[in-house]
């Protein structure tokens, strides 16, 4: 069993930056692909980055190119969200998940509890 656990949520204004962590703990981490999702109030949970359980290929929800960057470090089984130039839009609940490398992101294996992200005008 997989424990996911997220940090680094908070309140920032817009244009601030923030960085999530997400630690895994009860299994073997490089052999899970992580990803990062996010849920605004009122709204389904949608992926926001995607990493490979070798450090490749990361992958970015439009919304968030070029502001946002993952990134793992399989020595400490942590994952991380580096969030610049934050929108007010960028406000949900995000959630660390993992999957077994060649299942979907559909139905991820690991959830984390959630960390809060609130940008403010």
């Amino acid at each position: 069993q997989v424990r996911l656990v997220e940090s680094g949520g908070g309140l920032v204004q817009a244009g601030g930056s923030l960085r999530l962590s997400c630690a895994a703990s009860g299994g073997t981490f490089s052999a899970y692909d992580m990803g990062w999702f996010r849920q605004a109030p009122g709204k389904g949970r949608d992926i926001v980055a995607a990493i490979r359980w070798s450090a490749g290929s990361p992958s970015y929800a439009d919304s968030v190119k070029g502001r946002f960057t993952i990134s793992r470090d399989n020595a400490e089984n942590t994952v991380y969200l580096q969030m610049n130039s934050l929108k007010i839009e960028d406000t949900a609940v995000y959630y660390c998940a993992a999957k077994l490398r060649g299942s979907s992101w559909s139905r991820p294996d690991y959830w984390g509890q959630g960390t809060q992200v609130t940008v403010s005008s």
